[in-house]
């Protein structure tokens, strides 16, 4: 069997399950934060179930709308606070909070071999730590709080090898949006995406979460990466709790195999409209008028990208240079230990000081929300996850993705660009 059906033959109490197959499973874990939690509460009391089946396996989150932007958003936070208050939830208020997908794996709530689902379709990202994680609606949420199981069909497995060592500004947001350029954002339509190679071993933790992040963007049901002493070494400064890791079996049967030899590979640019829509950096000004593609906005944050590596790895470009005066760039911490620890390392002095802007944790402009929501006629490169026709604004916006490392250079030369233009 392949990783993620081991995994899921496990919780199902199954000896094996296959591709195709409907299964009853067990979850260890349950999301959902203030834009989808309202909508689950209010379908759990209709069940009529008085308590959730575990209080200590369901987190709530508000981190989309947060700190409220409105009075709409207040009530829909309102809500899930009093339910989380009431039936003993784990719940995490602003101040102590962040973005979800970037606060769990930190606060040691994932481990290995465990089944998460989210009312978010991100939940995807903690296929980095081996877990089988994914997205579902609010009344499967429901459904699950009242009696911690799902009902779902097992995913064929794509088994995806990454040869090569990385170069210099490349990471996971460069494998995995190349990867979603040549397979589509429908090629590995309720699929599960595995992950291995030496490029893969090389790879962080972060910029794991990070390709695990975006399965969703390839069409997939779940991303996921074998144990490693890598993600060992995460879970132990996090979390003292007993796990079982997975191995898929040497012999597992895959829906397809895809290598990639990644030596060579630039950084990458997602132009709109789809995450699918790729080019290399240095071909990004290539055909466009002779200033290039200019931006007025840089977003450096997210549950993609709003790690302290991530950070860290901005602030290395910003050092010593300021940003476009034609353009904003609005820097969000993923959690506030990542914004904390930002603060020691002197990072925050060094964003400040080159002109961008430090928020507090929140989803915000990634969804169109609120700290960075585009008007008509402009363009923002962002180290989000979509890209989608009026993903973060007005549909007469425009919106490219891209890495940590390209969005801070671009912000200093105020068209998309590589870090290598800037020099040493």
């Amino acid at each position: 069997m392949t990783l993620v059906e081991k995994i899921l033959a496990a919780h199902a109490g199954r000896d094996s399950v296959s591709p195709g197959e409907l299964i009853n499973v067990k979850v260890d874990l349950i999301l959902a934060n203030d834009i989808t939690a309202p909508i689950a509460i209010r379908e759990f009391q209709r069940i009529g179930v008085e308590k959730v089946f575990d209080p200590r396996k369901i987190v709530m989150v508000p981190d989309h709308f947060v700190p409220n932007k409105d009075i709409a958003s207040a009530e829909q936070a309102k809500m899930m606070r009093e339910f989380a208050l009431e039936q003993g939830l784990i719940y995490f208020e602003v101040g102590q909070m962040g973005i979800e997908h970037v606060l769990l794996p930190e606060q040691g709530l994932v481990l290995p071999g465990e089944v998460i689902i989210g009312a978010d379709s991100h939940t995807c990202t903690y296929g980095a730590l081996s877990a089988f994680a994914t997205g579902m609606g609010s009344t499967d949420i429901a459904s699950a709080m009242a009696c911690g199981e799902i009902w779902m069909k097992v995913p064929p497995t794509i088994k995806f090898i990454y040869h090569g060592k990385l170069k210099r500004w490349v990471s996971g947001k460069d494998l995995i949006l190349y990867t979603i350029g040549d397979i589509g954002v429908d090629g590995a339509l309720y699929s599960a995406m595995e992950f291995h190679g030496e490029a893969i071993e090389q790879l962080s933790v972060d910029g794991r979460f990070t390709m695990a992040n975006m399965a969703i963007e390839a069409g997939a049901k779940a991303g996921i990466f074998r144990l490693d002493g890598k993600s060992r070494t995460y879970l132990q400064s996090r979390t003292n709790r007993r796990y079982t890791a997975y191995e898929p079996d040497v012999d597992a049967s895959y829906a397809k195999v895809i290598e990639y030899d990644v030596s060579d590979l630039e950084p990458q640019v997602a132009f709109p409209p789809l995450p699918s829509n790729t080019k290399p950096v240095s071909q990004v000004n290539v055909n466009t008028a002779e200033k290039g593609v200019e931006i007025d906005q840089v977003v450096i944050g997210s549950c993609t990208n709003g790690r302290l590596s991530d950070l860290r790895v901005a602030a290395e470009v910003l050092r010593n240079r300021r940003v476009h005066p034609r353009v904003r760039c609005i820097i969000i911490p993923g959690t506030q230990q990542v914004y904390l620890q930002a603060l020691r390392d002197g990072l925050i002095e060094r964003f400040i000081e080159a002109g961008a802007i430090v928020s507090t944790p929140t989803c915000g402009p990634c969804l169109g929300g609120h700290m960075g929501v585009l008007a008509a006629g402009e363009r923002c490169l962002s180290t989000t996850n979509r890209n989608f026709v009026g993903r973060m604004g007005s549909p007469q916006s425009e919106v490219y993705l891209a890495n940590p490392a390209v969005a801070a250079a671009s912000a200093i030369i105020g068209r998309i660009a590589s870090p290598e233009e800037l020099g040493d």
